[in-house]
């Protein structure tokens, strides 16, 4: 990144980081609407399994890559005060806790896996289908952890069409292990849902080869010799990491597993309801990307400068992510008042998970326009290093007022499975409405010290 003093300046930067990074993000979704929609043409009994593996994966693999996330304003803030020397050390660091990470994912995996899936309330086929294709999955984990530590090490230095071109390369490897595996093409076994899995492991080693491959020989990357010189393990970094990757990883966690819970509170309907749900719910995360990414675009531009003691251009930075994010979410509100019945006949041809599938899309606008200044904000406060108090938002936000909200509307109105719908937008709207205030004080806070050092965090 540059110094830039014009608004239009910081407009046309902010766009050149923001939109490989939309492009990266919509990719990566793209893997699991993918699964989704493909595993939908093979039954609903694999539409459901796969959401309900889907379910339990999400908000574990959001939740811990949201700790390795903690790289990018640490590597931001670093660049930014020109201390280039500490980054391949950081980074390294970062990769070892991805190990660890992933390792200790498949151990607790296996020891509770049937736990959970024997205590919802699915047909056994459903059970198989959720369960098989976790397991394929859990063959990438590792190699998915490390990508992601390696990748924000890439977004921190601004570089965000490296990881565009990685994702838009691997789209088409998944793709493709997904129609042999899910369907039997070519000689491949026919897996239904549960290949699903094994092709998202398959692609998970691609991008983890490709990025080693970048990291090591491209420039600038290659300058920072990521692995020229192999430290020892530093719980030192390791806690700077977790102090800052802990919280912002919890609060992506109770955001995601919100709609996680959910799905499983969903289990008590029919197959046809729980389908629908998931469908409606897969397009809607792909909506997602565009404020996630925002969110993302502002840990970069607001570290850097904060890390630059530019307290005034990060404020300017935050507005502008704000404006685009809702931007984004009026075009959503608008493709899915047009376009829901044609949306969702792109999961299924079944004429009842069809229209059900519809109307849970229509709810979909509400919480799309509250995700559009809740998710731009904390990527703002992220950059700020400023992650404990969002995590306390997170959680009073979606558990204490959307999800019980959801459950009893749910469960003692008429609203049915729409309930939780509602809930989820409520729980969106208190979290908007509450980080919005941590943001002004914040920035508040930052002005009146403009002329002091700006502190390296706060709590």
């Amino acid at each position: 990144m540059y110094k830039t003093d014009t608004i239009s300046g910081k407009l046309r930067q902010f766009m050149v980081i923001l939109l490989p990074i939309l492009i990266t993000q919509v990719g990566l979704l793209a893997m699991n609407f993918f699964d989704t929609v493909m595993s939908g043409r093979a039954g609903a009994n694999d539409l459901a399994g796969v959401a309900i593996g889907s379910s339990l994966w999400v908000p574990v693999f959001t939740g811990l890559t949201g700790i390795l996330m903690a790289l990018t304003p640490i590597v931001a803030q670093l660049i930014g005060a020109k201390k280039e020397g500490q980054v391949s050390f950081s980074v390294l660091q970062g990769v070892y806790l991805a190990i660890f990470l992933s390792v200790v994912v498949v151990l607790l995996g296996s020891l509770v896996l049937d736990l959970i899936l024997n205590g919802m309330d699915l047909t056994d086929e459903v059970t198989y289908i959720a369960k098989h294709y976790l397991i394929g999955l859990a063959f990438g984990i590792l190699p998915l952890f490390v990508y992601t530590a390696l990748r924000s090490f890439i977004d921190a230095l601004g570089e965000t069409r490296t990881t565009m071109f990685i994702t838009l390369l691997s789209l088409p490897v998944n793709v493709l292990f997904n129609y042999l595996l899910i369907f039997g093409k070519l000689g491949f076994p026919e897996l239904g849902g549960i290949g699903a899995g094994y092709a998202s492991a398959i692609t998970y080693w691609f991008i983890f080869f490709v990025v080693l491959l970048v990291v090591h020989r491209i420039r600038p990357f290659s300058i920072y010799g990521i692995f020229k010189t192999f430290y020892r393990v530093s719980f030192g970094k390791w806690k700077e990491i977790l102090k800052i990757g802990v919280p912002i990883g919890l609060s992506i966690f109770f955001e995601v597993s919100i709609f996680a819970a959910v799905t499983l509170l969903m289990s008590r309907f029919d197959t046809v309801t729980i389908a629908a749900h998931q469908a409606a719910i897969n397009f809607a995360s792909l909506l997602y990307m565009a404020p996630l990414s925002v969110s993302m675009a502002l840990t970069i531009a607001v570290g850097f400068e904060i890390g630059a003691h530019r307290p005034k251009d990060a404020k300017q930075y935050s507005v502008l992510g704000i404006i685009i994010a809702v931007g984004f979410a009026l075009l959503s509100a608008v493709l899915l008042l047009l376009f829901n019945e044609q949306i969702a006949g792109l999961y299924t041809k079944d004429q009842a998970v069809l229209q059900l599938i519809a109307h849970f899309l229509i709810y979909a606008i509400f919480f799309q326009l509250s995700d559009a200044i809740a998710a731009p904000i904390q990527g703002a406060l992220r950059g700020y290093k400023d992650v404990n108090i969002t995590l306390i938002m997170a959680l009073i936000s979606y558990w204490v007022v959307g999800l019980p909200l959801g459950f009893v509307l749910a469960n003692y109105t008429d609203f049915g499975a729409f309930g939780y719908w509602i809930g989820l937008s409520s729980g969106l709207t208190s979290g908007a409405i509450t980080l919005y205030l941590r943001l002004r004080w914040l920035q508040n806070r930052y002005a009146n010290k403009l002329t002091e050092d700006v502190p390296e965090g706060t709590s």
